[in-house]
Order: C-alpha cells, then sequence, then structure tokens
C-alpha cells in the first residue's frame, strides 16, 4: 500500500494540490454507477470491505440465503485514472479497474480450495463526463468462483448516473444495462433513485439517504426458462465520512427489503430463500486517495 501511495503522489504532479473532487466507479455486481471521494491526483486506488446478511444479485439469490450463518464478506479493490481533464481541471474521462471477492464459511459440497473464496468479479471499463453532474460509463466484467460453486460468466454493461443539487438531479438517479456474451443469455436494465440529507453541516456530517432499485430480468437473463423477472428494493442508508489519517474513508449502513416476483423468488435451489420479500443489510468501509 505504501508503494501504491507514493506511486500516486508521483504521477499526480502540480494537479495534485486540487480540491477534493468527486470521480465515477462502477458495482462489480449489478454494474451501476456510483461515485468516490478523490483528491487531487490523477490516479487513485479504492479499497472497500463489506459485510452482508446474505448474498444477492440484482435480487436473485446468488450464493448464501439470509441469516447469519456464513455472513459473506467482500473485499474490493481498485484503480481509477483520469485520462483527461477539462481546463478547469475536472476529470473528463476516467480508466476503471476493479475486483471484488467474496468470502464465506463454506458447506460441504464446497470441496476445491480455497474453500472459503467464492466469488471473485473483476472490472475494466472506461468512464465519461458527459455534462455537468451527468456520467456515462461502459464496462466488461469477468464473474469467477476460485472454489468452483458457481459457473464463470461475462457481462458487458453501459451506466449512467445524474447527481446535482437541484432538480431531477437532487434524486441521485441511474440507470444501468447488461449483456452477457458468456455463460448466460438474456438482457437486464435497472433504474435507481437515492434521495438523501444532510445531517449536519459539519465538514464530516453523515448522510442519510433512501436507495430504490428497480430491475428486470428479459428473456431469461436470471437462468434458463426463466423469462423476464422483475425484482424491486428499497430502504434507508446512512452514510457518513470518517477522519481518519489521509485518503477519503467513508462507512455505510444499509437496510433493505428485497421484493421478487413469484417465479424470481422461487429460484437457487433448496439453500435459496424463497420468500416474496427479503430483509438485506449491509455494512461497508470504503478508502479512496
Amino acid at each position: 500500500m505504501k508503494h501504491l501511495i507514493l506511486a500516486t503522489c508521483l504521477m499526480s504532479g502540480p494537479a495534485f494540490a486540487q480540491d477534493n473532487r468527486e470521480v465515477p466507479i462502477p458495482d462489480t455486481e449489478d454494474a451501476s454507477l456510483g461515485s468516490v471521494t478523490v483528491g487531487g491526483g490523477r490516479l487513485h486506488p479504492v479499497i472497500g470491505l463489506d459485510v452482508r446478511n446474505g448474498d444477492f444479485v440484482r435480487g436473485s439469490y446468488d450464493d448464501d440465503a439470509v441469516s447469519l450463518d456464513r455472513v459473506p464478506i467482500h473485499a474490493q479493490i481498485g484503480l481509477v485514472y483520469e485520462l483527461a481533464r477539462d481546463p478547469s481541471g475536472n476529470a473528463t474521462t476516467l480508466l476503471m479497474l476493479r475486483s471484488s471477492n467474496g468470502f464465506h464459511a463454506p458447506v460441504s459440497d464446497e470441496t476445491t480450495s480455497p474453500h472459503a473464496w467464492y466469488e471473485s468479479n473483476n472490472l475494466v471499463g472506461l468512464a465519461a463526463r458527459l455534462a455537468p453532474g451527468l456520467s456515462g460509463a461502459a464496462t466488461y466484467t469477468v464473474k469467477t468462483s476460485p472454489n468452483g460453486v458457481s459457473d464463470t460468466t461475462h457481462e458487458v454493461s453501459a451506466a449512467f448516473s445524474l447527481d446535482r443539487a437541484a432538480g431531477l438531479g437532487s434524486l441521485k438517479p441511474g440507470f444501468a444495462a447488461t449483456w452477457r456474451p458468456k455463460g448466460g443469455g438474456g438482457f437486464y436494465t435497472q433504474v435507481t433513485i437515492e434521495p438523501g440529507w444532510d445531517l449536519g453541516k459539519a465538514e464530516h456530517a453523515p448522510r442519510l439517504s433512501i436507495p430504490a432499485a428497480l430491475g428486470v430480468g428479459w428473456n431469461s437473463f436470471y437462468e434458463s426458462d426463466s423469462g423476464s423477472r422483475v425484482y424491486g428494493s428499497a430502504g434507508l442508508a446512512i452514510e457518513a465520512p470518517l477522519a481518519v489519517g489521509g485518503g477519503h474513508w467513508s462507512a455505510r449502513a444499509e437496510a433493505l427489503a428485497v421484493v421478487r416476483d413469484n417465479r424470481l423468488r422461487a429460484l437457487g435451489g433448496d439453500r435459496a430463500d424463497h420468500g416474496t420479500v427479503q430483509p438485506y443489510i449491509t455494512l461497508s468501509l470504503s478508502y479512496a486517495y
């Protein structure tokens, strides 16, 4: 980590003195486009760690049912590099690399070593500032299973996000679309919003928000012969920047209700959750430089 931070400082040059800024970064699971606060350099390492009460992707059961028996942990590491800037110094085109890796207590059929490492999602993408507050990204993600319990899939995605102080941008709407060239079929679309409020005016004041999503898997995207399936989620999240050393730390707690249609909730086999509504809680810590 020390060498990575040193490289960041050396590559940033005179622009390092700029104020803190937001740069886009995609999610490796559903391709939605978020953002992180960074400093003035061009190269930005991003690290994250989260703990969940289960594992769902796009509303569907993935690898862990809702319980406290296995408690999956996901570790993320990534890099965002500013390829181009406008005259004011804001990034206009960015290269993004990100890897998310899931670990849990293995069950009896997870016999391939490393038993606990069940998921590795690896992404490369390009993002661009399309207008003030509007970002777009194109990504390619390879999803693998190091212990062999899941098949490998490849995903091509496009995503957009809008974040402004007023108007529609204050709802932080987002859109993502995904197609699988390998390991599946169909097409997936998702819309999201996350309006929020700062809880105070201090520099490190927490922010309360209402994340909500609506996703549709078209033409058997979820599983063979599953048809077109729909899910939605909504809940509360609280996020706070942390004043810890250098860089930009943030802690987030999120509690969602995940709602699936009858066919979607029936997928996943005997170990899956088959309830129409499922609670989904995530505690996360992230760092960006």
